[in-house]
């Protein structure tokens, strides 16, 4: 104990608190001393991985784009009319499928004769395809493979194209084309400092795509001088005498004879860095002579009320309820008075949290029996595993928008409204087709997930089979107050109309959907169903006393 004192003599906490604060801060700015003369080195090796990570992301992004073209062409290869030599049907649904994406098939003899091109009307005149290196390199390869960018003969712009050989009647070969000009849209600088530049580069040393401070036009020649050093899957070119003061990452894009490049001026993506250092110093040594004169003030006025708090917080620990004491710090009455209030809340709190878990428990098992029931239906009635994900995929989601909305809520029901609208709204492209109709009131916690669940069986069925799955169908959702002879009490009638929709037959077996719109609804609202497969569309009308539904 003496020895202690010997290095911690007796002292006030202002003493202290200014020691604390210098042999705490002094170590620090000693480190960052040390820290700044490397500082420029490391920060370059950093710029230098993120650099060719850059490239590897935009190297992915474009591979992302050839990959969905090489799917694209062998899916159209195994299209029906193309064996059959059916051209203008091929012709007519493949430009159809493609226009939105701006992508064009070409479907071209061995000798380079178009057969047919998306591009112009079928039965217009066509000549040999663009590209015949291209096409040649492909042949002769037996695989897939994208071309260098070259002025289309048929659009005129600059294009390029991926070429899968096949062997169909007269076909030797399918091309998708795309405008480099749209490749374009999908080559970005966002991510990269000031000043860079991004770009794709063929196998051939020609720019396909570029955008940044350095644009470079389709169809030029990237620095010749550079290219060849640029051999590795990934990595980063620096030479002082061809690209001075500049880093340029590159990126193999797997499986093509692509490279993505970035590229751009060190100093902007270093200046940040060494700003923020150097205010790190300046500022810091400001405000360690603030936090030396704070804390020789504070300290005087902290060191008594410390001791009173500390007592009532002992006391409080042991049991007691405690009083607020004052003193000449605010945020130490503050918290004198938080403890006197803790002191009498506590055995409060301690029942309301028992509440709350008996209540979450509750609530817990009654979302497990209904998810555990829905899984048990849907794996009778899937035929298999990918259709079981699917399905309770799906219903999940539903009841999940139920149980979000229902905690927004904090579990004490919702607006009938809001639980239809947030149903609905995971149908987005159908909204303008539903029309609903019905005044509004607040539904019983029960009541949001029940009618949840029918209201989103509903609208997923009529997607896929019912009056949404067609642009001119409609939907009317309403609901009324009735007052029926047979019952002494209120009853509410909810009915879900499908107009305008394809053909209506009725279905040979019942699925989960129906067990959902049907008999869970039926059972969970304590009324009838009726379902009806008219001519004019489905029909689906539910039945049940307002009391189980509303809440007061």
């Amino acid at each position: 104990m003496n020895r202690r004192f010997r290095f911690f003599p007796k002292a006030s906490i202002g003493t202290y608190l200014i020691a604390m604060a210098l042999a705490t801060s002094l170590p620090i700015f000693a480190l960052v001393a040390l820290l700044l003369g490397r500082l420029e080195d490391n920060q370059r090796s950093i710029l230098k991985r993120e650099t060719a990570q850059d490239a590897t992301a935009l190297a992915r992004s474009v591979d992302r784009q050839l990959q969905d073209m090489a799917t694209t062409l062998r899916l159209l290869s195994t299209s029906p009319e193309l064996e059959h030599n059916d051209f203008a049907a091929f012709h007519e649904r493949t430009e159809t499928a493609l226009r939105a994406d701006t992508l064009y098939v070409i479907a071209t003899e061995a000798n380079g004769q178009q057969l047919l091109n998306t591009r112009v009307d079928f039965g217009g005149q066509l000549h040999q395809v663009g590209n015949m290196p291209s096409l040649e390199s492909a042949l002769k390869s037996g695989r897939i493979e994208a071309s260098d960018v070259f002025r289309g003969r048929t659009s005129g712009d600059w294009v390029y194209s991926v070429t899968m050989p096949i062997k169909i009647g007269r076909v030797a070969a399918l091309i998708i084309t795309q405008n480099a000009r749209d490749l374009a849209k999908i080559v970005s600088t966002e991510g990269l400092p000031s000043g860079w530049s991004a770009a794709i580069i063929d196998q051939g040393g020609h720019v396909v795509a570029s955008v940044g401070a350095s644009n470079i036009g389709f169809g030029e020649a990237f620095d010749p001088r550079i290219l060849p050093s640029l051999v590795d899957s990934s990595g980063v070119y620096e030479d002082s005498a061809v690209l001075p003061r500049t880093l340029l990452g590159y990126a193999q894009i797997p499986g093509w004879s692509w490279k993505a490049i970035v590229w751009g001026p060190m100093a902007t993506a270093q200046s940040s860095i060494l700003t923020t250092w150097r205010f790190l110093i300046i500022g810091g040594l400001a405000l360690l002579v603030v936090a030396v004169l704070a804390a020789y003030v504070v300290a005087r006025q902290v060191r008594t009320t410390i001791r009173a708090i500390a007592d009532m917080a002992i006391r409080m620990g042991e049991g007691q309820i405690v009083a607020p004491i004052e003193t000449s710090v605010i945020e130490a009455n503050q918290v004198a008075v938080a403890l006197s209030n803790a002191s009498f809340d506590r055995s409060q709190t301690e029942d309301r949290l028992h509440f709350v878990m008996n209540e979450l428990v509750h609530r817990t098992k009654n979302l497990l029996a209904l998810t555990q029931a829905m899984m048990r239906q849907l794996a009778r009635q899937s035929g298999t595993v990918q259709e079981f994900q699917a399905a309770v995929s799906d219903r999940l989601n539903g009841l999940s928008r139920s149980i979000q909305l229902l905690t927004s809520e904090q579990w004490a029901g919702a607006s009938l409204r809001r639980v239809v609208d947030i149903h609905l709204d995971a149908f987005p492209q159908a909204l303008p087709q539903i029309e609903i109709i019905g005044n509004d009131f607040i539904l019983k916690p029960e009541a949001v997930q029940n009618l949840g669940l029918a209201i989103h069986e509903l609208a997923t069925n009529s997607v896929k089979y019912g009056a949404l799955s067609v642009p001119q169908g409609r939907i009317r959702f309403y609901w009324q107050t009735i007052q029926e002879e047979w019952h002494t009490e209120e009853m509410l009638r909810f009915i879900w109309e499908e107009l305008d929709g394809p053909p209506v037959r009725t279905p040979t077996h019942t699925g989960f959907g129906t067990t959902v719109i049907k008999n869970h609804a039926a059972a969970a609202f304590s009324g009838t169903v009726t379902i009806d497969f008219l001519p004019s569309g489905l029909r689906w009308e539910l039945t049940g006393p307002r009391r189980v539904l509303e809440r007061k």
